[in-house]
């Protein structure tokens, strides 16, 4: 996964090494139990902390791809934001800690999203994730982002109780009040804006919330087609375009899947077991977060120091070909 371009799977590991067999390979990947926990024990060290208000906490979720591969475990039907439509994969929701002030970021916990094997939601995992970070990882931060499928009371209450300030977008038909109790709830897409609302955002109730809970709602442009209403529990905040600038740093975790998918072959493990699926999994975000630390250390992209691979055996053979050739 560290080297390979292209092939990931076992039998091509098998290929290429001696004194190993496929069989081998399979039994250690049925056997070995990798977890969440080993990622952090190796990420811990590297990371560098500022003052809290520089660092973010990401919560998504991406769906590595199984659709022509009925029989693996784990793998079930669920929408991708990705293919726009629903797939046939794995679930994976991640937690990315982000130092804004020096632009770097890590992987500091994940889980497998699998109903049927632990009775757990998405919104179950990212809960135990946040609890993690307060109570046993201890990191400091101050915001949470996350997208408009986290959105729910319990969430919210729960990044509340903690002390932190969320931003969030709600979906378009979620019910608000924005008269303060005086007109019935109306949907976010209906509700009417003042200039110095556009500006300053505005305080509003959302539906099935408690009654004494506010929130500030902002109308956000991000993009000349397409517009997002954020909510946030920091009634402080009063200026919009600040707001699309903390929104932004979400395009992160959108950076880690396509990384991650592009790069460590993360979804190319065709073993039907979960056992082996999530093994495989926690050996990608291992390599990830490896790639990454050298490519920052180095000033490139993961990008260009994977591909830096190919360059260095494209340099090797012109001056020594394997295969050589001579004209008549």
């Amino acid at each position: 996964m560290l080297s390979s371009q292209i092939n990931y799977t076992i039998t091509n590991l098998a290929d290429h090494i001696e004194g190993y067999s496929h069989d081998q390979i399979n039994r250690y990947l049925k056997a070995e139990k990798l977890t969440p926990k080993l990622l952090w024990q190796n990420v811990k060290p590297t990371i560098v902390s500022d003052e809290a208000k520089y660092m973010y906490v990401l919560f998504d979720d991406t769906v590595l791809d199984k659709r022509h591969a009925k029989e693996i475990e784990m793998a079930q039907r669920q929408y991708s934001g990705n293919e726009h439509g629903v797939v046939q994969g794995i679930g994976l929701v991640n937690c990315i800690y982000v130092n804004f002030k020096r632009h770097e970021f890590w992987v500091v916990d994940y889980r497998i999203y699998d109903p049927n094997g632990d009775g757990k939601s998405k919104l179950d995992h990212v809960s135990d994730m946040l609890k993690g970070l307060v109570h046993s990882k201890q990191l400091a931060f101050q915001t949470v982002l996350m997208d408009s499928w986290y959105a729910t009371q319990r969430l919210m209450a729960e990044i509340d109780n903690f002390g932190k300030i969320y931003y969030c977008p709600l979906k378009s038909n979620r019910l608000v009040d924005d008269s303060g109790g005086v007109e019935k709830y109306k949907r976010i897409d209906q509700l009417d804006w003042s200039e110095k609302e556009l500006l300053q955002g505005k305080l509003i109730k959302i539906n099935k919330f408690p009654k004494d809970k506010k929130v500030k709602l902002f109308w956000v442009t991000v993009s000349p087609s397409r517009t997002e209403y954020v909510v946030t529990n920091d009634l402080t905040q009063d200026y919009t375009p600040e707001v699309q600038a903390i929104c932004s740093i979400r395009w992160i975790i959108e950076e880690f899947h396509r990384e991650i998918k592009q790069l460590t072959g993360i979804e190319a493990c065709q073993c039907r077991k979960s056992r082996i699926q999530r093994n495989h999994i926690a050996c990608a975000m291992l390599v990830w977060h490896h790639l990454k630390r050298l490519a920052f250390q180095a000033g490139n992209t993961i990008y260009q120091l994977k591909s830096g691979l190919l360059s260095d055996y494209l340099r090797y053979q012109l001056k020594h070909p394997s295969i050589s050739m001579a004209l008549a």
